[in-house]
This record gives C-alpha cells, structure tokens and sequence, in this order.
C-alpha cells in the first residue's frame, strides 16, 4: 500500500515511530511537509499552506492509495488531490483550539476522520475512528536510576519535577507548572525543582523520565498526551490536569494524579513525592503499545483503499519530499 503523507511537522516522534510500525506491516510512506519555517513560538502563514497545494496536486497524481493528512490545517490540502481517497488524523489542538472550524468543516469531505480521544471526538460533533498515539516500549521502558541520572547529568539533592515541553508552547502552560512546584517547594523541606526539558533527542527523553520523580503536565487541552504515554511506560508517576484521554490513561495507575484546579495540583503532587515511589504504569502504557495502535491504523487505511495488504510483507522505507522549511 502507497501511502502520501501530508503533515505540518515531518519530524514528529509520535507520527515517524507511527509510520516505522506501518511500515513494518506492508505500507509504504511519502511525506510531504507545508512549506514555511515552524517553531514552538511559530506558526506557518496561511500563505505557506496555499502556496502547497499545487505541491500536493502533483504529487497525489502519481496515484496513491490513499492520502493521509496530520493535523486539521492540512485537510483542505489533501482534499485538493482529487480523487485520492484521505484519512484525516486530527491531534488535539485543531479540535480544541482557533483552527477547529477548519478541522470540523474539512470533516465530512475526509473518506474517515482518526482522533485520540472520546473528548474529541465529542467535541469534533462526528462520527470518527479513537486511536491515541502509541507508545513504544522498547525505547520507553524502566531503567536503574542511577544509570540514568548519571546520562542526563542531574546530581543535585532534593526531587526533579519533568517538564518535557518548550516554555514558548503556550498550551501547555508552563507558568502554571513553575507555580505549582514553587508551592510544593516552599512546601517540602528539601528542594523540589522543575526540569523544564526539550529540544533533546527523543531517544533521551526516557532517560529523563527514568530520572525524575514526577512527570507534571499542566496543559490547557491535551488529544492525547505522548509525554504521559511514555512516562507510563517507564513507571514514573503522573500528575496532571484534566485533559484528553489523561483520566483513561491513568486509570488504575498508582501513584498518579488527575486534578481539576491549581489545589489539587498542589496537593497530587506533594502527595507523590511524598510516596517517593515508581508508579505501575507500565501495564496500563500496554494497552497503547506502538503495536496495538498500528493495528488499528492499518485496518482503518485497508477500509479506506478497499486493500487488504499481507502484514508478513516488510514495508518499503518511507521518503520525505520537502523538509518544512522554504526551499
């Protein structure tokens, strides 16, 4: 199966390791990425997504099966390339966010619409396919702590709070984060630091979540946080706002904490470093494996090409036309 990629971030862990799986399984990947410069604190010109559509024109007319398009903005896109079936996956902040009209107008004119979570669906007003982002266990999994502390370079005394966003990324509300462990810090005898980190190589994020004590998420929306995903997959315990599929996910899952109000932060997270123990996420992070959720893709991608391809068949390597930058 012939797969056209359309996406706003071509470097997206959670889509790369997405498209590894499938690969794996028979389908081969295309990707072309909206032209334009994006950054945290950078969003493209709509300008950068009218001047990729006569990119998309030329590239569906070499005949895919289907066009899969990653993030609402880039819906109308893939609907240019007439005649190719498309599959929408929307993630989170175009359901919740300013580009929902785009997202819920664009919809109905997709072959089928992938969200992550029953929230959004909700909130999308539509019958749609839930599949989360998975998690890959091999790379995420529990490590000695020393062994990772010693890789990211942490000794200090006292207890580190993981942020693994960059502060620029206003969703996710890192104000709130700061204020949150300044409380338990002022709180709490010994030092509670927030570890604000990103830009790292996401191979190295389970060696910070191997290290910490809490994964702290402050986000006004979430689809389905990755962040919380992997930190399950590492038994690190959560605390986090009430977003998403974050109370499905952590379910059962002890210690962590879903809390509605800066309080309830306060206190969920006091409460965890007080246990001062590694959480058993890694059961409920199962249930979201790279491999369960690549499953459920594929059948969505064999319903949409009217295709049946032979998951015994090892997939083509993915090419990247574009690279999201101006050429």
């Amino acid at each position: 199966m012939e797969v056209l990629t359309l996406t706003t971030y071509a470097d997206a862990p959670f889509m790369t390791q997405q498209q590894a799986a499938l690969e794996e399984r028979g389908v081969s990947f295309t990707t072309l990425s909206v032209a334009g410069e994006v950054a945290a604190d950078t969003d493209r010109r709509p300008v950068d997504y009218v001047r990729t559509v006569p990119r998309v024109v030329r590239e569906a007319a070499a005949g895919y099966d289907l066009i899969h398009a990653h993030y609402g903005l880039t819906a109308p896109l893939a609907l240019a390339g007439l005649g190719t079936p498309v599959v929408l996956s929307l993630w989170g902040s175009d359901v919740h966010g300013p580009v929902a009209p785009i997202s819920k107008a664009a919809a109905p004119f997709c072959d089928a619409v992938v969200v992550m979570s029953e929230r959004m669906r909700e909130a999308l007003g539509r019958e749609c396919t839930v599949i989360p982002d998975g998690v890959d266990l091999e790379r995420f999994r529990p490590e000695p702590r020393e062994q990772a502390k010693q890789r990211v370079g942490w000794d200090d005394e006292g207890r580190d709070v993981l942020f693994p966003y960059p502060p620029a990324r206003g969703v996710k509300n890192h104000p709130r984060a700061e204020r949150i462990v300044s409380v338990v810090d002022n709180l709490r005898e010994e030092p509670v630091r927030l570890r604000t980190v990103h830009g790292v190589d996401h191979d190295a994020v389970a060696d910070y979540m191997n290290t910490a004590d809490a994964l702290l998420l402050t986000s006004d929306s979430e689809g389905s946080p990755n962040s919380v995903k992997e930190a399950l997959a590492c038994n690190l315990p959560v605390v986090a706002t009430d977003v998403g599929d974050v109370p499905e996910r952590l379910a059962g899952v002890d210690p962590s904490v879903v809390a509605t109000s800066d309080e309830e932060l306060v206190e969920g997270l006091l409460a965890v470093l007080e246990r001062d123990e590694r959480s058993n996420g890694r059961a409920a992070a199962r249930e979201v494996s790279i491999d369960r959720t690549a499953d459920r893709l594929l059948a969505v991608y064999e319903r949409v090409a009217g295709t049946v391809i032979d998951t015994e068949t090892d997939g083509e390597r993915r090419r990247v036309v574009g690279t999201g930058r101006l050429e």
